[in-house]
C-alpha cells in the first residue's frame, strides 16, 4: 500500500462520522412525495383489503436514511389534520421501509374512501410529513353489492358477419345537491361511457382483456362533478373487442355483448339513490357499422345520432333491452394501467407510390390509429390501409398482416369540416395508404394517435453512438406498441396475444424502461387462473388457443414466465406479496416440469418452441444454429426450480426450500450427464447451449471457464449472434460475466445481419421479430411470421443498462434498496448515461472518457445506499467533485479490489474523476 493510500484510509475512518453534514451548502428541508397505494396514485375502486403504501423522500443532503415512519389513515382530510381518532395510526415504527408497507387497520367496506399521510424520521434528525394527503377508495367487495342487472341489446348474435356497434341509453333525474356519485361499470365486450353528451373518462378498451370466463374487471368513475341537478342521461356504446371479435382461430368468449352498470348517488341531505342497468334502458345502433380489433372500423357519419347521450333525446323508436343471466361472482376491480391515448405524432411526408397509392409516412412504426380531418360531399368514402413497411419497389407491404385487414373506412356526412377517430380497434403501422380523400391530402390532415397502457416512463439511456441510441428508441417503442393491456407479441397481424415467452424474456428490460408493476400484477393473476389442472401454463395469457382436450400449453421458456416474471417483479420492486400470491402457481408449474421429466430429470420428448427464430443460413456447410429443445427444456426446468427454491426461502417455506434445493441438484446432475461431454462440449455446441448452461449455473465450477471460452470462441468465429428468442437475452450477460467484454461489445456493435443494429441501419424504428425481417436486397422473410414490431430481441436493453452503464440490482436488497453501480467502459463508447426511477427515487450512472481520464456521475436516492465500482482506478488518485475523496460528504467506505476501486456511498449526487490505469 502506498503512503498516499494509507493517509487516505486513515482520514476516511473518522470521516464516516461526518455523514449528513452539507459542506457549508444551504440546507434544504427534505420532502415526502410520490405517495402510492398498490402502485397507484389515489386509486379509485380497488379490492385489495390491506393495500400496501409507498412513498419517496427527496433531499439534496447526503447519506440520508429513514429511521422511522408513522402512517395515519382517516375518513377525511379534515380528520387527519384535526383531533379526531384516525381509522388507523401505525404509531412510530422504527424502520427504514418506505416501499409497500401494508395497511394494518380495520378493513374498509365497499365504496369507502380513506385518506392517509406519512411522517418520517430521518438520520439527520429531521422529522418530515408528506406534503400532500393521498387516498384510496374501495370498489364493490361483495357480489351482493351489485344491484344492477346484466342487460343485452336486442341485436342479432350472428358473429359470422360484421354488425353495428350497439348504443344503449337511459335518462334519469337528479333531485338534489350531490355530494358524491360513483359509477361502477363493466361489459362483455368493450364499452365507451358518456354522460350528458361527454366522455366520462379518457380510458380506452375498457374493461380490458382478462380471462373473461374466470375474471372480468370493472371500473369505477367519480361522477360527483359531472352530474347536474335535474335531467341527466347515460350513453354507452359497446364494441366486440377481445370478447366477441373474430380473430385468431375464430376464437370468442361469447356471442352477445352485454352491459352491467350502476350509479350510486349520495345527496347532501344524506339520502342515497342508485341508477342501475335494467329493462328501462333503450338500445339502437348508429354510425359504427363494424369495429374489430384485427379488421379495423367502418364508420358512416351520416348515421350519427346527435345528442343521443344527452337528456331530452327522443328514443321512442329505439328498442328495449333484455335482462341477461351472467354471473357477478367473477367481477374484480381494475388493477392494471388503463390504456390511454398517450401522444400524437404528425406525418413526415405524403407521397405517391409506384402503384399509385397516396401514402403518408408517420416516421415511426406506431400503435394506435390515424385521426382524420376532412371536408367533402356527403357519402364520400375514405379508406385507410395500414402497413409497417414499404417493399423494395416503394409500395405498401401488407402480406405480413396475414388475416388482419387493418382497414378503416369513413363515410362523410358532408357540410362542415369533419374529424374522425376509430373506437374499438387499433392498428400497428408506420405507413397509411389513403383512398378516396376529397382534394389534396397534406400532413396537416392526419395525426397519428399513439395508444398503450399508461405506464410511467422510468428510464433514460444515451450513449456516444447514435446507432445504439436508436436501438434504445426502438426498444422503447416496441414496448409502447405491445404493452396494450396485456404484453402482446405484435400489434399488427392477426395475432396480438399475450405470448408468455416474449413477456418472460423481455421482463427485466420492460421493468427498467417503464413502471410495469401494476401491469404485470394484473396479467399474472390471469396466468394463475388460466393455468391448467396439470400445472401446465398456456402459451398465451389470456388463453385463447386451447380447446377442450387440446391444450396449447407447456412449452419450456414460455411457460417458465410463471416463475421468472414474479421473481423479476420481486427483484425490481421489492414486491414480496407478488411472490406470495403467485407461489401456488409457480410451484404447480415446477411440479408439472418434474412430472414431464420423470425419474431421470431430463425433460425430453415434449413439444416446445425451442430457440425460436435462431440464426439460420442457406449455406450447405452450416444449416443453422439449432439447439436441442430437450436441452433447453431441461435448462429451464433447473432455472425455475432454482427460483422457486429461492422464493420458498424468502417466504419461510423451509421444507419446500430443502426439497427444491435437492431437486435442483438432481437436475444439474442430469443435465451434465445428458448434454455435456467429457471434453466440455455442451449439446450441439451452439451459442445458446453454452449461454443457458452458464447463465443458469448448470455446470460445476471447474467447467465454467472452459465453457465460457468455447462460447467466446464461437462468437469470435461467427462475429455475430446465432441465438434466437431463448439465448439472445442472456448471451452478452454471460460473456461479460466471464470477462469476454470485447466479444459482448462486438455483438452489440455489429451492423450486419444477424445483429441488433442491422434493422437500425435499415431504418427500423421498432424491434423486428426476425434478425432479417427485411433482407439487404429489399425482399422479405416468410410473411407467415414476420412482424416489424416484436420486442423480444429488445431484451438486450437490460445488458446495456446494467453493464455498459452499470446500474445493477443487489439481489440481497431488492427493489434498489442497495444499488450496485458497476459501469464498464469499452466497445469504442466515449460516454454512456442512464437513469432509472426506482421505487425510492432516481438512480443515475453516467460516465464520459476524455483521453485517459474518466468522469463518473452517480445519483443515489434517499433511504438507499450504493456500492460504486470505479473501473481501473487507484483509490488515492480518485477525486470527488474536484477534491480529494476523503474531504467529501456521503462516503461510507472505500477500498481497492484488484485493478478497481470500490466506494460505498449513501444517498446524494457524486462526481468521481480519475486517470484510468
Amino acid at each position: 500500500m502506498s503512503i498516499k493510500q494509507s493517509i487516505f484510509l486513515f482520514l476516511l475512518t473518522p470521516f464516516v462520522l461526518l455523514v449528513g453534514i452539507t459542506d457549508g451548502q444551504t440546507k434544504v428541508a427534505a420532502k415526502v412525495v410520490e405517495l402510492k397505494s398498490e402502485y397507484l396514485k389515489n386509486p379509485v375502486g380497488i379490492d385489495v383489503k390491506r393495500p400496501r403504501l409507498s412513498w419517496q423522500i427527496v433531499s439534496s443532503e447526503h447519506a440520508l436514511i429513514q429511521t422511522a415512519y408513522q402512517i395515519k389513515v382517516a375518513k377525511s382530510e379534515a380528520a387527519l389534520a384535526g383531533k379526531e381518532t384516525p381509522v388507523w395510526d401505525s404509531g412510530k415504527v422504527a424502520s427504514s421501509e418506505s416501499n409497500q408497507v401494508a395497511y394494518s387497520g380495520p378493513e374498509q367496506r365497499s365504496g369507502d374512501r380513506v385518506f392517509w399521510q406519512v411522517k418520517v424520521w430521518l438520520s439527520n434528525g429531521e422529522v418530515v410529513s408528506s406534503s400532500e394527503t393521498s387516498y384510496w377508495e374501495m370498489g364493490l367487495l361483495q357480489t351482493s353489492d351489485w344491484m344492477a342487472n346484466w342487460i343485452e341489446p336486442e341485436q342479432s348474435a350472428d358473429v359470422s358477419k360484421p354488425s353495428p356497434a350497439p348504443m344503449l341509453r337511459r335518462a334519469f333525474n337528479v333531485r338534489g345537491d350531490v355530494v358524491r356519485a360513483r359509477a361502477y361499470v363493466t361489459s362483455r365486450g368493450l364499452y365507451e361511457f358518456q354522460l350528458n353528451g361527454n366522455r366520462v373518462s379518457d380510458h380506452l378498451f375498457t374493461p380490458g382483456w382478462t380471462s373473461y370466463n374466470k375474471r372480468l374487471q370493472y371500473q369505477v368513475y367519480d361522477l360527483t362533478d359531472q352530474l347536474k341537478k335535474g335531467d341527466n342521461a347515460v350513453g354507452i356504446t359497446l364494441g366486440d373487442g377481445w370478447y366477441r371479435g373474430i380473430g385468431y382461430n375464430n376464437y370468442r368468449y361469447g356471442d352477445r355483448l352485454a352491459l352491467l352498470m350502476q350509479i350510486k348517488i349520495t345527496y347532501r341531505d344524506g339520502n342515497e339513490e342508485t341508477i342501475v342497468t335494467d329493462k328501462d334502458w333503450r338500445s339502437s345502433t348508429g354510425p359504427i357499422l363494424m369495429s374489430k380489433i384485427y379488421d379495423g372500423e367502418t364508420y358512416d357519419a351520416r348515421l350519427e345520432r346527435k345528442g343521443w347521450s344527452e337528456p331530452g333525446f327522443a328514443d321512442a323508436s329505439w328498442t328495449n333491452v333484455r335482462l341477461a343471466e351472467y354471473p357477478k361472482v367473477d367481477l374484480v376491480a381494475s388493477m392494471g394501467n388503463p390504456v390511454r391515448a398517450i401522444q400524437e405524432i404528425k406525418p413526415v411526408k405524403v407521397f405517391k407510390t409506384p402503384a399509385g397509392d397516396t401514402v403518408a409516412d408517420m416516421g415511426q412504426n406506431m400503435v394506435g390509429w390515424v385521426k382524420l380531418k376532412v371536408k367533402g360531399p356527403a357519402g364520400t368514402n375514405i379508406d385507410i390501409r395500414h402497413a409497417e413497411v414499404l417493399d423494395k419497389d416503394g409500395n405498401v407491404y401488407l402480406a405480413n398482416l396475414r388475416g388482419a385487414k387493418q382497414v378503416v373506412r369513413y363515410t362523410l356526412k358532408g357540410g362542415e369540416a369533419e374529424t374522425y377517430e376509430p373506437h374499438f380497434t387499433f392498428q400497428g403501422f408506420r405507413y397509411v395508404a389513403i383512398r378516396g380523400y376529397p382534394g389534396e391530402l397534406t400532413v396537416d390532415d392526419l395525426t397519428g394517435v399513439v395508444i398503450h397502457s399508461d405506464m410511467q416512463p422510468t428510464s433514460e439511456f444515451e450513449t456516444s453512438n447514435p446507432l445504439i441510441n436508436q436501438l434504445q428508441h426502438n426498444i422503447i417503442w416496441g414496448q409502447k406498441g405491445n404493452f396494450l393491456d396485456v404484453p402482446t407479441d405484435c400489434p399488427q397481424r392477426d395475432e396480438r396475444m399475450g405470448w408468455t415467452g416474449d413477456a418472460q424474456m423481455f421482463a427485466p428490460t420492460a421493468e427498467f424502461n417503464m413502471d410495469v408493476s401494476a401491469f404485470y400484477t394484473k396479467w399474472l393473476r390471469d396466468m394463475a387462473v388460466d393455468q391448467l389442472e396439470s400445472g401446465s401454463i398456456p402459451h398465451v395469457i389470456p388463453d385463447i388457443l386451447s380447446r377442450p382436450n387440446r391444450p396449447q400449453a407447456g412449452s419450456a421458456a414460455w411457460a417458465d414466465a410463471a416463475v421468472v416474471i414474479p421473481w423479476t417483479m420481486y427483484q425490481s420492486y421489492g414486491d414480496k406479496r407478488i411472490l406470495e400470491e403467485q407461489y401456488p402457481s409457480m410451484k404447480k408449474w415446477v411440479e408439472y416440469e418434474r412430472n414431464r421429466a420423470g425419474d431421470d430429470y431430463v425433460w425430453d420428448g415434449d413439444q416446445h418452441f425451442g430457440d425460436w427464430l435462431a440464426f439460420a443460413t442457406n449455406r450447405s456447410d452450416y444449416p443453422g444454429a439449432t439447439t436441442g429443445k430437450d436441452l433447453i427444456a431441461t435448462a429451464f426446468f433447473a432455472h425455475s426450480t432454482d427460483l422457486l427454491r429461492r422464493t420458498a426461502q424468502l417466504l419461510g417455506k423451509t421444507e419446500d426450500e430443502k426439497a427444491y434445493g435437492e431437486l435442483l441438484e438432481k437436475i444439474k446432475a442430469a443435465f451434465l450427464r445428458e448434454y455435456v461431454s467429457g471434453s466440455g462440449r455442451i449439446g450441439e455446441n451452439t451459442q445458446t447451449a453454452y449461454t443457458l448452461a452458464l447463465q443458469f449455473d448448470l455446470l460445476p465450477e471447474n467447467m465454467r471457464e472452459s465453457a465460457a471460452e468455447r462460447l467466446a470462441k464461437d462468437v469470435r468465429s461467427f462475429k455475430h449472434v446465432t441465438t434466437g428468442f431463448v439465448g439472445t437475452p442472456y448471451i452478452c450477460n454471460v460473456l461479460s460475466r466471464y470477462g469476454y467484454w470485447d466479444e459482448a461489445f462486438m455483438l452489440l456493435n455489429n451492423e450486419k445481419y444477424p445483429s441488433w443494429l442491422y434493422p437500425v441501419k435499415n431504418g427500423a424504428t421498432t424491434i423486428w421479430e426476425r434478425w432479417d425481417g427485411q433482407k439487404p436486397d429489399g425482399s422479405f422473410q416468410d410473411p407467415g411470421m414476420n412482424s416489424f414490431n416484436h420486442y423480444a430481441y429488445g431484451a438486450i436493453g437490460e445488458w446495456m443498462y446494467r453493464n455498459m452503464a452499470g446500474i445493477k440490482i443487489d439481489e440481497s436488497a431488492p427493489g434498489y434498496k442497495h444499488i450496485l453501480i458497476e459501469p464498464h467502459p469499452g466497445g469504442g463508447f466515449r460516454k454512456v448515461s442512464v437513469s432509472h426511477e426506482s421505487v425510492y427515487g432516481k438512480v443515475r450512472s453516467a460516465w464520459e472518457i476524455t483521453g485517459n481520464a474518466i468522469e463518473l456521475s452517480v445519483e443515489v436516492p434517499v433511504n438507499t445506499t450504493a456500492t460504486v465500482r470505479l473501473p481501473k482506478a487507484k483509490l488515492a488518485f480518485v477525486e470527488l467533485s474536484g477534491k480529494p475523496l476523503s474531504k467529501q460528504n456521503g462516503i461510507l467506505d472505500a477500498k481497492e479490489e484488484g485493478s478497481n476501486s470500490v466506494v460505498r456511498v449513501g444517498s446524494g449526487s457524486y462526481k468521481f474523476s480519475y486517470q484510468m490505469d
